[in-house]
């Protein structure tokens, strides 16, 4: 793991501009502080999304047969799924799959202690990539659960290419996504610039990683939290931006930077209910119904894989 992160850092800041995977944020902290973040009044998804969950977890659950296996991808704090499983009939396993491993055991624990009667597996890996399930589906088959906004991480691309690998680590299934469409800017800001000041902790948090698990010297002190809301394809992108130049080391290599000049560190891309069903479909999905929030645009999207 550690090769792996140094080598994908430094590609990173060796770019032009320079940037590092969103991936890495989600170490415990990072997962702690993002978690906080879903609890802040100016982050808008989570309110979204927890409104209407609730209200279309009975409709998923009636074209779901009994003995389901529920299969959730970035699964975080595990509170999410706590909706479904409650609405399901008889699921026959959950498996849990998140890149943080220490939180993704934590959580498993505390929710298996509430659902003593379904098994339950962590699988710590790396989502964006083939995942290869460690149980075989139960006889109501496999739902999948991509809740919150995540795939908004990905780029249109990317994201295809994510569906496509999810359909392979599926195989035939429901797959149930979130994914939101906002367009206003006001309220992106709000949501990803301030979140009660979590947000910048949140990445900066990034940057104590490299100084812990690499060895490196930077000062956070010196970057600033900023976002920039982005056209064609609409986007937020957050970066640390340094105030003043400095130079940093990391591994054997410095790395320099200019007044003003930033790191991206992660990207929300926006997909509205009709640009998202049309991705689905380029990737082997087929749409089967979809659910907006009342008063916004976070949707949830049913969508199916046949053999």
């Amino acid at each position: 793991m550690t090769d792996t992160f140094l080598q994908d850092v430094l590609a990173g800041l060796a770019a032009e501009p320079k940037t590092l995977p969103g991936k890495y944020l989600w170490d415990e902290t990072g997962s702690d502080l993002f978690d906080r973040i879903c609890h802040s009044a100016d982050y808008y998804p989570t309110a979204q999304e927890m409104t209407v969950l609730p209200q279309v977890a009975a409709d998923v659950a009636r074209r779901v047969a009994p003995g389901v296996t529920v299969v959730e991808f970035g699964s975080g704090a595990s509170r999410k799924i706590r909706t479904l499983l409650d609405a399901l009939a008889d699921p026959a396993a959950y498996v849990a799959i998140d890149i943080s491993g220490a939180y993704l055991e934590a959580a498993i624990r505390r929710l298996a202690a509430d659902y003593p009667d379904i098994p339950m597996t962590p699988v710590c890996a790396d989502y964006s990539k083939p995942v290869q399930l460690p149980r075989a589906a139960g006889p109501g088959g496999i739902l999948g659960f991509y809740p919150g906004t995540s795939i908004g991480n990905f780029d249109p691309r990317e994201a295809r290419l994510f569906l496509e690998r999810a359909r392979a680590t599926l195989g035939p299934s429901l797959f149930l996504v979130g994914a939101d469409g906002t367009t206003d800017p006001d309220r992106l800001q709000r949501a990803y610039g301030r979140a009660d000041g979590l947000m910048a902790a949140f990445h900066r948090n990034i940057l104590t990683r490299l100084n812990r698990e690499l060895g490196a010297d930077f000062d956070l002190d010196n970057f600033r939290h900023a976002v920039r809301i982005c056209p064609d394809p609409l986007r937020v992108e957050a970066h640390l931006v340094a105030t003043r130049p400095a130079t940093y080391r990391l591994g054997d290599r410095t790395i320099a930077f200019a007044a003003s000049e930033s790191i991206r560190t992660d990207t929300s891309h926006k997909y509205p209910a009709d640009a998202f069903r049309a991705l689905a479909v380029e990737s082997g999905w087929q749409p089967r119904a979809h659910w907006t929030a009342e008063g916004g645009d976070f949707n949830l999207h049913l969508l199916q894989a046949e053999a």
